[in-house]
């Protein structure tokens, strides 16, 4: 592949991982629009209830803490959890008032160490997140540790082959089977329901994850 193409697509791949700089800031608007539909598919799945504490991990461009917030209403709590200092930075300008009546909380995480105590949330979505994580197996452990017995947790992540026909992600994306995700998900003690929603040009899969018992 020609050099500069090289160069464009690794920049984007590292981009869409850890959004930063002013580059960064086009590509949290363009999460923004092109996740909206799965991040949605993932607040509706999780069945947020008003006065519910909720996380989303992972939040990018900050659309999925708008729509919790509606979800969980003046009594609930809303968790954002990101890796990237930029896209915190955004969610604090944009959320001011939430943050300051306490209704939004943002932390400094990833999925592998989540700031969360044990059984904090009700619920927690995690959309197009997993491709970036070497340990997911860690992962799944911190999800299944910090949601509540009869709790909801939604993994969005798009068709693997669909993604393997994107240009960018032969740059440090992990493309694992639907099949994988969903054996580590039960591996930890979820009961795992696999939703399709068709969307071009990449369908999605959400991974609805119960603890299983609940």
């Amino acid at each position: 592949m020609n050099p500069i193409v090289t160069r464009v697509m690794s920049t984007l791949a590292g981009q869409l991982g850890n959004p930063h700089g002013l580059l960064g800031k086009g590509v949290a608007a363009m999460l923004d629009r092109g996740n909206r539909a799965m991040v949605a598919g993932a607040v509706e799945a999780a069945e947020v209830a008003p006065g519910a504490a909720a996380a989303d991990i992972g939040f990018g461009g900050g659309v999925g803490l708008s729509l919790l917030l509606d979800r969980v209403g003046a009594g609930g709590t809303v968790h954002g959890v990101e890796i990237s200092p930029d896209m915190l930075a955004r969610a604090r300008s944009r959320f001011v008032s939430e943050v300051g009546a306490g209704r939004l909380r943002l932390l400094t995480g990833s999925l592998t160490e989540l700031p969360l105590a044990d059984a904090a949330v009700d619920a927690a979505i995690t959309v197009n997140t997993v491709y970036f994580v070497p340990e997911l197996d860690r992962a799944c452990a911190e999800l299944a540790r910090v949601v509540r017995p009869g709790g909801r947790v939604v993994v969005g992540i798009g068709d693997p082959a669909a993604m393997a026909r994107m240009p960018f992600t032969a740059y440090g994306f992990r493309l694992r089977p639907v099949a994988d995700v969903i054996g580590e998900l039960e591996r930890v003690g979820f009961a795992v329901e696999d939703r399709v929603i068709e969307h071009r040009p990449v369908p999605a899969h959400l991974l609805v994850a119960r603890p299983s018992g609940s």
